[in-house]
């Protein structure tokens, strides 16, 4: 479960940092949000048995069946917004897509759907962290 912990720490501070290019510069900002989806994607492979399980238990009956089928629209939800930024991040890419000779058109319709998939992605994470706050508590009691 620590180890769980560590690796949802590493992605939460990550994201942070890759969520602010004025902190890191345009270019750096492309490439750690490659790495960052990697650190996710390893976070998202730790809990998609939980994610699974509480799938198919939202429709079961009992007490705590809307928060079940809460967490995993809320799943559903990230993976779709964090697939935005990711694919319209690459689409804007000043750095990474040169660095692999290619080139996307369509800059002013990618560039505010990447800010607008960002923020929400921001505003769905912090609901993620505090929904799982009791599950970290439990963790870290241990």
């Amino acid at each position: 479960m620590r180890g769980k912990l560590a690796v949802d720490a590493v992605a939460l501070i990550a994201y942070v940092v890759v969520s602010l290019p004025s902190l890191t510069g345009v270019a750096p900002h492309e490439w750690l949000g490659l790495a960052v989806f990697l650190v996710l994607a390893v976070h998202l492979a730790q809990h998609l048995g939980q994610v699974a399980s509480s799938a198919r238990r939202a429709g079961s009956p009992g007490p705590s069946r809307a928060a079940r089928a809460g967490r995993t629209v809320l799943a559903c939800l990230l993976a779709v917004a964090l697939a935005v930024v990711m694919v319209s991040g690459l689409m804007v890419s000043g750095a990474v897509l040169p660095a692999l000779g290619l080139y996307a058109e369509g800059y002013y319709f990618w560039d505010p759907l990447h800010a607008v998939a960002a923020k929400l992605l921001l505003a769905l994470l912090l609901v993620h962290v505090a929904v799982h706050v009791p599950w970290i508590g439990r963790v870290l009691k241990k």
